[in-house]
């Protein structure tokens, strides 16, 4: 029952595409779809509109950690963009901080959108993070 207090407390995320690990993150923002509704009104029909769904669009994920050694995978993977790209699976897994899987997600035809370094101020000494932004098609979650 500690490890279920545990869980909200200290969650990271790990990050892998096509088997290549991008490492750890501490936050994971954007995972969710929405059905985008087309509305139709209907002749002599003034009692409601038609509610149509047409298709599911999927937010950009954003995924922040603090700065180190993985942040060389995500240069690597930026820099192979400039010799054209090929999309590829990608894994994010939420864990305890005891390494316990407690989801998993497995995403469509993921693409690299942004990468944002930290911001370097000696006036205000904290830690460095940085934020790597994801495009996708889809996904699907892996639960345990």
């Amino acid at each position: 029952m500690l490890e279920d207090v545990d869980t909200a407390v200290s969650v990271r995320y790990t990050v892998a595409l096509d088997n290549a690990d991008l490492g750890t993150f501490s936050t994971c923002e954007g995972l969710g779809c929405e059905v985008v509704i087309e509305s139709r009104e209907e002749g002599g029909n003034n009692a409601f509109i038609w509610q149509l769904p047409t298709r599911l669009k999927y937010p950009n994920i954003t995924l922040t950690r603090p700065l180190g050694r993985d942040t060389e995978k995500i240069a690597k993977w930026f820099a192979d963009m400039a010799s054209g790209y090929t999309r590829c699976t990608g894994i994010i897994e939420a864990m305890t901080g005891s390494g316990r899987k407690i989801a998993g997600w497995e995403l469509y035809d993921v693409v690299p959108v942004r990468w944002k370094g930290p911001s370097l101020n000696p006036d205000q000494p904290k830690v460095i993070m940085e934020s790597l932004e994801i495009a996708h098609h889809g996904f699907v979650s892996k639960m345990r």
